[in-house]
């Protein structure tokens, strides 16, 4: 078993549906490459990841469509 990506992109979104799957009990990992204040004079964000265990997919499933309707 292993993690799988089920989200990536803006970090308000990320940090949205993270909530959502904590409340029906499932486990999430936030990747976030973005490092402030190393180059600022360049403006670009790298999206923000969210994984989950492969076992919790068919549980989380609902909640993700759910948030992707939402959105």
């Amino acid at each position: 078993m292993g993690l799988i990506k089920i989200f990536s992109g803006e970090e308000i979104l990320a940090i949205t549906l993270k909530e959502k799957l904590e409340e029906a009990a499932i486990t999430v990992v936030i990747r976030n490459n973005n490092q402030a204040n190393v180059l600022p004079s360049i403006a670009t964000t790298k999206p923000v990841e969210l994984f989950i265990q492969e076992i919790d997919f068919g549980k989380a499933s609902p909640v993700i469509e759910e948030f992707r309707l939402s959105i």
